[in-house]
């Protein structure tokens, strides 16, 4: 499934670190959408599979509803059974060509990377976009290291699909990530911790666009 790169400049990766139930996490997905996200991705780690489903229902419809593109982070049966606009897998996830079998062609499939040959790897195998990082220290991914501006400038160079930028990204620090080929920025923290997500992504949303 081919989006146009637009889409990709402010890519919302939800985070609970405010939000006590499914109910509030949906309502500061609204608010990112409102304030410009052109994606959003639904990222659980701890809930169990029902539950998953039942959020991942409740998300796509709304993102559908707002005009926003859903993913949905690792769980390609979610994905499937949700109907959802795309999955996100990481190197240690489901490859791209299983996911592609299991969704089919009409879906979004993006794959994390990290040098220019895990990129390659995934787009010889059918992903749709790149997400590459950590661009910063993260607190999202105590694992996540930052990498250097030159293997992401050498990956955006290496793949003809969009790359966007994860890890540890603020209003503050993104346009340290200018020139470097990206179509975007992935970001989790800066909207979902933030008293405001919808004023958060309005405050993201211009300086993405000027990757």
């Amino acid at each position: 499934m081919k989006t146009a790169r637009e889409r990709f400049a402010l890519y919302a990766v939800t985070d609970r670190v405010r939000a006590r139930s499914s109910g509030e996490l949906l309502a500061q997905v609204a608010a990112a959408i409102r304030g410009g996200a052109g994606i959003v991705q639904l990222r659980e780690k701890e809930l169990p599979f029902g539950e998953f489903l039942r959020e991942a229902e409740e998300f796509v419809a709304l993102c559908r509803s707002l005009g926003a593109l859903s993913i949905i982070n690792d769980n390609v049966e979610i994905a499937r059974l949700t109907g959802a606009d795309g999955v996100h897998v990481g190197q240690e996830d489901m490859a791209a060509a299983r996911a592609r079998e299991l969704l089919g062609p009409g879906r979004l499939i993006g794959v994390s990377a990290h040098t220019v040959e895990e990129a390659r790897a995934a787009y010889e195998m059918g992903a749709d976009y790149l997400g590459t990082g950590a661009a910063f220290v993260t607190g999202t991914k105590a694992d996540a290291k930052p990498i250097e501006r030159g293997t992401i400038r050498a990956i955006t160079s290496a793949v003809p699909i969009p790359v966007v930028a994860i890890g540890g990204i603020t209003a503050a620090n993104l346009p340290e990530l200018r020139s470097l080929g990206l179509a975007g920025a992935a970001v989790a923290s800066a909207i979902f911790a933030s008293d405001d997500p919808g004023a958060a992504a309005r405050a993201l949303l211009p300086i993405c666009q000027s990757l």
